[in-house]
This record gives C-alpha cells, structure tokens and sequence, in this order.
C-alpha cells in the first residue's frame, strides 16, 4: 500500500525532523487477549481522549477491558523503571525516543515486528518517517506511532498590547548567543519591576521585578526541550556525533556553551525568574500573572489556552544565527511491556491506539497531532473549532528545521548527569564550561 502523505505543513516538518535497536521480549503469549490491559501515560491532558478510546475498544472487544494509570513526567519514568526490575510492568505503555533506546537493550520491551507481520498491520499510514526512529539497532520495532509535537512560545497578549509589541513583532525576531537578538529585547522590554520600569529602560532593578519577560520551565532534562532546543537548534550543532545511537555528546562545544550561558544569563539580568522561584511549569506562570511568555510544546495549547482571564497567543522560536528557526520534534508511541501476562491483548490495544479509529478520536479532543495524517487534518479542524491558532507549531517547516531529541543507549545515565550540570549553571554554581566535564562523564558512559 502506497505510504499516505501528510496536510502539507505536516509532510514538512517529518520529513525534516526524522532520517533514518539488543532484542526485546517475546513477540506475544497465545491466547485471545481477553482480559483487563494496564495503560501507562504522563500527560493528564491527554487522559481524557485515550479514555475515549479505551471506551471504543472495550465496545469492540467485549472481552478486553483498558485501565489507564496516569503519572508525572518524572514520577512516570521513576516509576515505569521501578515496575520493570520488580517484573510488574503496565502491559502498555507510552513511550519515548529519548528512553526507548534502554528499555530495548535491557530486554524490558517487546519487538513488535513478528505480530506485526502475522496480522498484516498496515504501518504506511503513518506521517513518512514517524515509524523510522522507533526500530533499534538490530532493525526490530519497538513502538507505534501515536502523535508528533514541536515546540513553540506562549504569551500573554494584553501584556505585549501594552508593551507595544506586536505578534508580528514576535514572529519576525531574530536570536544570536552574543546579546540575544532582537528576541533578547523583547523580553527586555516585556520584564517589568516593582516601580514599572521595564528591563530596557533605565533604573530597572533586577532585584525586584513583578513581571518576568520569559519564563523558565524547572526541567533539566539533556534534550532542553522545554528550556533552551529552541536556541542551540538554530546553531551549527547537534547533541551526539551521530543520532540515532550516537556514542558522543556535544556539550562540550564552545558555541553550544555561549548559548547556554546566554539562556541562564537572562535570569541573572532579571528578565527571566531565578532558579527557585517557580515550581510549576510554563502556564502556571503565565496563568499567575507574573511571566508575559513562556516556551512549551504543542501537547501544552489547551494548557495555556484554557488559562482564566489570561488570552495566550503562540509565537514560534526566534530566527538564529544560521538564518532559520529551529524546533525539537518528538513523535511518542506505544510500547508493549515485556512483563506483561497478557501480550495478545496488549497487541490488540496497540493496533487500536496507532488505528485511525482511536487516532480520529484524540483528534476531536484538539490536544496533540495525531501521527495519522487524515487523523491530523481532523485535529487542526478541532483546533480551529476552538479558535486557537496552532501555526506556529508547523512554521518550522517552511522557515526553519525540526531536529530529533538525543536517541541513545544509557538514556537515564545520561540525564542523570545533565540535569544536574543544567540545573548547576541556572543555580549560578557554575557557568557553561562545567558541561565540558560532564560531556566527558557522558561519553564514557556511552563508550562502555
């Protein structure tokens, strides 16, 4: 069957975001599948669609019922880590490329190539390259495709009404790690003190501002997805040598060490909150009033749209230095565990979640873009239902680049180590040099 195509901002960004793992466990039980499915996910927002389409099963499959149990990002993989060495494991859960990778080599994953083969699942309906990143080194497939999401800012739009900017404004700046760019003097202009003297104005004080330009997301994770991709993404830089299965980091570049230094250096001029002072992340922030933009992904858009009181727009990541905006992009799928007791049934609520019948079901929800492209066409019209504007999430298609996040072996190792280097910085510990030494311990973890 001839691979679909996506609306045409979709066939852009994956094409641009994704080119091109070890063995799992078994390829399934026996049996008929009957029975209760454990579903593992993080995203709250997202609860509500996927019980839809537990509900769809269920009707289908009178036999085989779905509970979903729902985590915290960091409680998910805490979690999820801990239920695979005591061998309890959910049947099913959502993964990623950044962990995956792991999950693969230590067997705690099933390979889901020989089912399916037997059951003549048709993966061509997917986005062209969704599919590619899931299969591991050794060629198996370790997931379906489920959704895909870059990232974008969330502002406030009667804060930048009232500062005179315009989303025009916004969508036209441009960035460099020097001195920010005209996107630096945006938030510049956008941070505000306690007597109202705005960040570009003189008299401001750092010490004591009410209104942050930019907010900073508490996440440390080594993709800087939800803090600073959207900068180091418009470099001449990349995170590993290779990707994916890269055995090299690249933390330890000099032009990737002025941006971080850059990014973290906004708090110090109090254009952007200090460490400590937010726990929540972006749309609390600019849901409270105090931060006037902030960086998140489209999974996020009923978040920030949905806040009280406050009308958000979304802007997409400045213009950088090599002449293009740049956003990550990330596609999640369904992974099999391989504890589970009742593989068939997992099997068969896998095919369901990457069918276009439960795709088409997520999208009426408008809360992320499914990976079937028809399924996506229907999100974008459930979007725009809403009047919410989601350009800004494709732009990079046209003016820009999507780039993968870090696939590699010893993922939590990894981060292990980078968060606290990242948080180190932003804690005024230490300055972007210090990643050189961590880019060492990272390689060696790599190289082992």
């Amino acid at each position: 069957m001839k691979r679909k195509t996506a609306p045409a901002a979709l066939v852009g960004v994956v094409a641009l975001a994704l080119s091109a793992c070890s063995s799992g466990g078994g390829s399934g039980s026996g049996g008929d599948g009957a029975g209760e499915i454990t579903y593992w996910l993080w995203d709250s927002n997202q609860l509500p669609a996927y019980q839809a389409c537990a509900d769809a099963f269920t009707e289908a499959n009178p036999d085989t019922t779905v509970k979903i149990e729902q985590f915290a990002w960091d409680d998910y993989w805490t979690k999820l880590t801990a239920s695979f060495v005591g061998g309890s494991g959910p049947d099913v859960f959502v993964d990623h490329l950044s962990k995956y990778g792991e999950f693969a080599t230590q067997g705690q994953v099933v390979a889901l190539d020989e089912m399916i083969e037997r059951d003549g699942f048709d993966t061509s309906v997917y986005a062209d390259g969704l599919l590619d990143p899931w299969q591991y080194a050794d060629g198996s497939t370790y997931g379906l495709p489920k959704d895909w999401d870059t990232t974008a800012f969330f502002y406030n739009t009667a804060m930048l009404d009232e500062a005179g900017i315009t989303s025009e404004d916004l969508w036209a700046a441009d960035w460099n790690p020097d001195d920010g760019g005209t996107f630096e003097e945006i938030v510049a202009h956008l941070t505000v003190d306690a007597n109202g003297v705005r960040g570009d104005e003189e008299g401001f004080d750092p010490s004591a501002v009410e209104v942050y330009g930019l907010g900073i997301n508490p996440n440390f994770e080594e993709t800087g997805q939800m803090q600073w991709a959207n900068f180091t993404g418009t470099l001449d830089w990349d995170y590993l040598d290779t990707n994916p299965w890269g055995t090299r980091y690249n933390f330890d570049d000099p032009e990737f060490q002025k941006a971080i230094d850059w990014f973290y250096g906004l708090a110090e001029k109090g254009y952007a909150p200090a460490a400590g002072v937010f726990s929540d992340e972006t749309p609390t922030q600019v849901g409270s009033g105090q931060v006037a933009m902030g960086t998140n992904g489209s999974w996020a858009t009923g978040s920030f749209m949905e806040l009280d009181g406050v009308d958000v727009g979304i802007a997409p990541g400045p213009v950088g230095p090599e002449g293009e905006r740049a956003s990550l992009f990330n596609g999640v799928a369904d992974s099999i565990s391989a504890s589970s007791d009742n593989k068939e049934g997992a099997w068969k609520w896998v095919q369901f979640l990457g069918s276009t019948d439960c795709q088409d079901i997520v999208a009426e929800h408008a809360v992320v873009f499914p990976a079937i492209p028809e399924s996506s066409e229907k999100a974008l019209a459930a979007f725009d239902e809403k009047g919410w504007d989601v350009s800004a999430f494709f732009s990079y298609e046209e003016e820009g680049r999507t780039f993968l996040p870090p696939i590699t072996l010893n993922a939590g190792d990894v981060n292990a180590i980078a968060s606290v280097a990242f948080e180190d910085i932003y804690l005024g510990n230490a300055d972007a040099s210090s990643l050189t030494v961590a880019d060492e311990q990272i390689d060696a973890v790599l190289q082992q």
